[in-house]
């Protein structure tokens, strides 16, 4: 639970991530797409993966990934971000991430 605690602060936003998982594909790309470059941890590629998995699933990460943090808060997976994104509310969250300059 410390090492997501740890990992999730770290950048504006962090996605926990598995590199087969088109969803967290999708979710990456969503915030690309937003000018944001979020900090990803393939945990299917951490030797850690498996402990990470379960501190997500404690966290109420269902299913565990994508897991998606801003600011050091748990936002949720593909549905919560999605839904924020059609609402209209995820764009103000991430704004101060953005990296974009420009228009």
């Amino acid at each position: 639970m410390e090492a997501v605690m740890r990992l999730s602060s770290e950048k504006g936003v962090v996605i926990f991530s598995k590199s087969s998982c088109c969803m967290c594909y999708t979710v990456k790309v969503l915030f690309h797409e937003l000018g944001v470059n979020p900090i990803v941890h393939e945990i299917d590629q951490n030797p850690e993966g498996k402990d990470i998995e379960k501190a997500l699933g404690r966290l109420g990460c269902r299913p565990s990934v994508p897991a998606v943090f801003i600011g050091g808060t748990l936002v949720g997976s593909t549905n919560e971000v999605m839904s924020l994104h059609l609402s209209g509310s995820l764009v103000p969250l991430v704004k101060p991430y953005r990296v974009l300059t420009g228009n």
